[in-house]
Order: C-alpha cells, then sequence, then structure tokens
C-alpha cells in the first residue's frame, strides 16, 4: 500500500471537507476515496474521521495524522525542490548587518518583495552603525556603504555611490556657494561629532592628490540622518551619501555643490565570509539587490523602493 498516497488522500478529505470534494481534487471517485480512508484506519487500528450526512469531524488521532501528515508533505515538497534547482533554491534564516538609516530606507522595504520569491527563507535584519565582526557576531552578511578593511571577507559591489556636499538653494542665495574645498571655512559646515564613529574630515580630490576638510559649524551630531535633516532645513551644508540625498536632489529641494572634487566612490558592498559554494540564501540576496538598485530611478525615487 502507497502510504505517501494515503497521507495525500486524508490531508485532501479533511482540507477540502468532504469526500467528493476530495475525489475532485485527487481525480477519482467519492467511493475511492471512502476505501483509502477505511484502509487507513483499519492499518492504524483507530478511526481518524466521525462521520455524518452534513459534515466530517476529525479524532484526536485524526488531528495527529493530519498535522504530522500537512509537515511530511510541507518536507517533501522543499526536499523536491532542492533536488531539481539545488543552487537556486534558498531555505532557512539569514542574518544581516546593515548600517542605519541604509538599512531602513534600500533594505528593509525591499526585503518582502525578496521573501516572496524566496517563502522558505526566514530574515532577521540587524540595523548598526558600528562596524562589527561579521564572522565573531554571527552574521552570515553584511552591506556596508565604506571600505571593508577586514581582509577575511569577499565583497560583492551591489550599487555605486559617493559623498556630495549638499545644501538647499535658500542657503546658497544667502551665503553664496564655495567654489573650493578651502572655501568651506567660510560656510556653517554639518558635521559628525566625536560620538558619531565616522571620520570627521571632508574628504575630496584635486589634481590626483587627497584634500581633508576639517569642517566647522554650529551643529554637529552622531547621526547621519539628523545632519541630512538640518541642511534640509537651510542650517548649512552638509557632506551625505548620494543614497541618502538623491531624491531631494532630483527634487530639487537641495543642491550639490564642489561636485568636481568629488572623492573616489565609496560603493555600496555586500561582505560576506568565504564559502564554497556560497549558499544560496546569501547568493540570491546579493544578486536581488544587484536588481533592484540597478532599477531605472530607483536612487530619485521615480522607480520601485522606498
Amino acid at each position: 500500500m502507497d502510504k505517501l498516497r494515503d497521507i495525500e488522500t486524508f490531508v485532501a478529505v479533511v482540507e477540502a471537507g468532504s469526500f467528493a470534494r476530495a475525489a475532485g481534487i485527487e481525480g477519482v471517485t467519492p467511493v475511492m476515496i471512502g476505501r483509502r480512508i477505511t484502509q487507513i484506519e483499519k492499518r492504524l487500528g483507530g478511526e481518524l474521521l466521525q462521520r455524518s450526512t452534513r459534515r466530517l469531524t476529525l479524532t484526536p488521532a485524526g488531528e495527529r495524522y493530519y498535522q504530522h501528515g500537512i509537515e511530511m508533505l510541507a518536507r517533501l515538497r522543499t526536499a523536491e525542490r532542492l533536488a531539481s534547482d539545488g543552487r537556486d533554491y534558498a531555505t532557512g534564516q539569514l542574518i544581516i548587518s546593515c548600517p542605519s538609516g541604509f538599512g531602513r530606507h534600500h533594505v528593509a522595504p525591499n526585503l518582502l518583495e525578496f521573501m516572496t520569491a524566496n517563502p522558505d527563507v526566514n530574515v532577521s535584519l540587524n540595523l548598526n552603525d558600528r562596524v562589527v565582526d561579521l564572522v565573531r557576531m554571527g552574521y552570515e552578511i553584511g552591506i556596508r556603504t565604506g571600505p571593508v578593511l577586514d581582509p577575511n571577507l569577499v565583497v560583492t559591489r551591489l550599487a555605486p555611490n559617493r559623498l556630495v556636499v549638499c545644501g538647499t538653494p535658500a542657503y546658497f542665495a544667502r551665503h553664496g556657494a564655495p567654489k573650493t574645498p578651502e572655501d568651506l571655512a567660510q560656510h556653517n559646515c554639518l558635521a559628525y561629532n566625536e560620538h558619531g564613529g565616522q571620520p570627521r574630515g571632508w574628504h575630496f580630490q584635486s589634481g590626483g592628490n587627497t584634500i581633508t576638510i576639517r569642517p566647522n559649524g554650529s551643529l554637529t551630531s552622531n547621526d547621519g540622518a539628523m545632519l541630512t535633516r538640518w541642511a534640509l532645513e537651510g542650517v548649512g551644508l552638509a557632506w551625505r551619501p548620494q543614497w541618502e540625498v538623491a531624491r531631494e536632489i532630483a527634487s530639487g529641494n537641495i543642491i550639490t555643490v564642489l561636485d568636481a572634487f568629488a572623492s573616489p566612490h565609496h560603493d555600496i558592498v555586500a561582505a560576506y565570509p568565504q564559502q564554497n559554494p556560497l549558499p544560496a540564501k546569501i547568493r540570491l540576496l546579493i544578486s536581488w539587490l544587484k536588481e533592484v538598485y540597478a532599477r531605472p530611478g530607483y536612487w530619485s525615487g521615480e522607480g520601485a523602493g522606498e
């Protein structure tokens, strides 16, 4: 006797609510369904279903058989998917580390679509503006918006990014626009304080040389989003990542200056420990984020995203 077929039949009966509807699902007659259920009960030595003219009711033994049955069928479906397309089917928990601002705006909103496409992946997204040791802290992948210095990590580029000096049209109307990085000494620069966990200098390039400006201003913060907010309120100039302000630039709310002196790109990257083969859940997340970030108009807010 085919025990797997019996489980499928029993689950179909319970979920359909009648022998007749289950027969339609199974492609057999209601009489055949009834015989199968009787054979199952005979083999197990007890009643699984209480029948009446109006409904079927599970007995305690039937409830246990049903619950174990649906779990077994789910595991079977997963095994078949893994066997037929193992390299491209992701399962298990995926633990991600990501900077708070970038994670809030450009990772979390896109995870729902990723999980719809990969329903057997459970994601734990951890937002932290400190650089953490991925291996020691148990993270499987880290999304980074700056350089990755750990030589033990594999780094994959997700999207380009650069830092821009920006302010509102109203600010520039009042104070003028800096022409060189040195001109920033005449402006109210909104910068990280000593608690920000970020480099305090603003870096530029000129003639192949790096120029570092120590900004001065009336307001400092340990939170990058606050610096951007103050810039949007016309308080001063901020040196912010393009991923954070691209939509405000596209809308005309802020303007960038000193673009000719922009420092080299700090790409948005995925970093993860070397593994061979790389688990499908990591590989597919990387592929997914690359595809999302490359969509036309994504960063300016005209495409998919937040």
